[in-house]
């Protein structure tokens, strides 16, 4: 039975993705913070910051999920398939 790759993210690219995760939050936050504008403006721009913050995580989490689950699925189909090919007999006469 053949198992596909594990693709596993390497410890630079996962540093890169924190550090330039935390430095755009870190700008939006001080742009927003120095913003010429009233409380009442900065404070719904920190709402929407924050919406499509924990936004992209929930779709990161789906997305993730969804691949996960089609690579269970097609192991389960592979693991019938090579069951059924153990068990024919291509010579067994019915």
């Amino acid at each position: 039975m053949t198992r596909p790759v594990k693709s596993t993210t390497t410890a630079a690219f996962y540093l890169q993705a924190v550090i330039s995760f935390g430095l755009s939050v870190a700008a939006m936050v001080i742009g927003i913070a120095y913003l010429p504008v009233t409380a009442w403006v900065r404070s719904f721009m920190g709402i929407g910051l924050l919406y499509v913050v924990t936004s992209t995580f929930t779709l990161a989490k789906c997305v993730r999920d969804r691949t996960e689950e089609a690579a269970v699925v097609s192991r389960v189909d592979q693991a019938r398939l090579d069951k059924l090919l153990a068990e024919h007999d291509p010579f067994k006469n019915d």
